[in-house]
This record gives C-alpha cells, structure tokens and sequence, in this order.
C-alpha cells in the first residue's frame, strides 16, 4: 500500500493553496491526503495570560478536508492535530509518507519574508520528498506540461531523478533534464562540457529505461545552476532537485541551488533526499 501524501496546514492562505496543489497531486499518483495541523496549545487546557487566541485547530483540519471533497471526492483524506511544533510534526510525518507538502509561508510567516522558516527547516531537514507550493498562476495550475530536473552530481542524483521520471509518466509530460556547466579560466580543464553532458547521460540511462514513454530532453547549459533552473523555472510545472543525506538532527543542508529555488521559482519545488 502506497505511503500518504501528507500536508501541513494552518489555515493560512499559503496552506490552503498548497492543499489545493497536493488534491490534484494525490489523484495522479492514486493516494491518499493526511491533512496534519500541528499546535503546542493542544498540550494544554488553557493559555497563558495574554496570549493570543489559538486558531480552532479541528475546525481548520476540516475545513481544508472539506476543501479535498469540494475538490475531488475519490481522493480519500485524513486529518489529524498533533501537539508539536510544526517543523518538528512534519519531520516526524515526513518517516511515514510518500512526500510532504506545505505552503510557502504560513500563519507565522513574518510579512516580506519570500519562504517560512517551517517550509525551509522541513525542505532541508526531511527523510521524504518535500514540495514547497509556490509560484505564479500557470506554475501552480500545470499548465506548461513539462517537469524541470536539476541533475546534480551523481551521489544525490538518483532519487531525485527517480522522483521526476515519476512526476513526468503520472502527467504524460516532458521531461526536461538540466545539467548546468561553468567554462573554467583554467585551460587544462576545457572539456567541461563535455563532461557535463556524460554525467547526464548517466544519471539518465536507468530511469529512461524504466519509463521508456517518458519524452526526455537533456540539456547542458554553461552558466550558474542556481540561475539557470531558476529561469527555466517559469515554464515548468514543478522544479525537482537532490539533497545531499541528512547527518545529524540540526543544520541546514541545502545549497545554494535549492535555497534560491525555494524562495523564487516560478513553480512548486520538490527537495528530494539521497538515501544514505
């Protein structure tokens, strides 16, 4: 039996979208929604003096189920309040699901602020795939058909990669698959290209014979990673990239490809973790 799809709500805007985005998800992929609010104040009978009144938990859980079976009735949901921390539930979440999503910024989101510390620590820190909902309008509604793979160094690429051959078979879309390449001032090391281009076709030969109707185009494109998934970003439908494995419970592992994707692409990024 396939692992949920879990979502983290609040009842803030960003949550409420990203659930939207995770109904369409779940009925491609045939699993189920786990909707998860988590809030310290479910600890206590009370509050604190003066402390600000705690959103009605249960009431936003399922509201946002409703929203599921507005949305798509076949989709089965769940819903659940768990007193922790939001990062530390969706970590814990993240151990018995088929990836996690949340949205761009939540309740606590600070105004300006382009991406939640909640979103960025579980992006960074979690065991499953994570999806960061964000992005413009087309982004968010899938209508470019194509999903954009940043290919990284083979030691993270595998799962990531899996992962994108996935996404592009359940959509019966394009695959795009970037490898971005810097021409060194060195002239001893000018076949940098090419060798840019062999790590592609290696990190692609088993999953393309896995999903031999998946339409994959391959690219090596001279420039800066970060830049240049982020501008090829705005005609995708989900940006996907690799995560070195995660040592030890702090820290942040992400580089600076997946913090840039996360605070400005144009589309939902998935962070998928190398198993060790």
């Amino acid at each position: 039996m396939e692992l949920p799809l879990v979502v983290g709500v609040d009842g803030s805007p960003g949550s409420l979208q990203a659930v939207d985005w995770a109904v369409a998800e779940a009925a491609r992929h045939g699993l189920a929604l786990r909707l998860v609010y988590a809030s310290l104040w479910e600890r206590y009978e009370g509050m604190p003096e003066g402390a600000e009144e705690p959103v009605a938990a249960e009431a936003v859980v399922e509201g946002a189920a409703e929203r599921v079976r507005g949305k798509d009735p076949q989709v089965e949901v769940t819903v659940d309040v768990v007193p922790q921390e939001a990062t530390d539930a969706l970590l814990d979440e993240a151990h018995r699901a088929f990836a996690v999503v949340t949205g761009a910024r939540g309740r606590g989101g600070l105004a300006g602020l382009l991406l939640g510390s909640v979103s960025l620590t579980v992006a960074a820190r979690a065991t499953a795939p994570v999806i960061v909902v964000r992005g413009d309008p087309a982004g968010l509604a899938g209508t470019h058909e194509r999903i954009l793979l940043g290919a990284a160094d083979r030691a993270i690429a595998g799962a990531a990669t899996r992962f994108a051959f996935r996404e592009a078979a359940v959509r019966h879309c394009v695959l795009d698959a970037v490898r971005a390449w810097r021409r060194p001032a060195h002239p001893a090391a000018e076949h940098h290209e090419e060798g840019a281009a062999a790590l592609l076709e290696a990190v692609l030969r088993a999953p393309t014979a896995d999903h031999p109707d998946v339409r994959v185009r391959p690219a090596t494109v001279e420039g800066v990673a970060r830049r240049v998934l982020l501008d090829r970003s705005a005609a995708a439908d989900l940006v996907v990239i690799g995560a070195r494995p995660r040592k030890g419970r702090f820290g942040l592992q992400l580089g600076r490809v997946g913090h840039t994707l996360l605070h400005h692409a144009y589309c939902p990024v998935a962070v998928v973790p190398q198993p060790e």
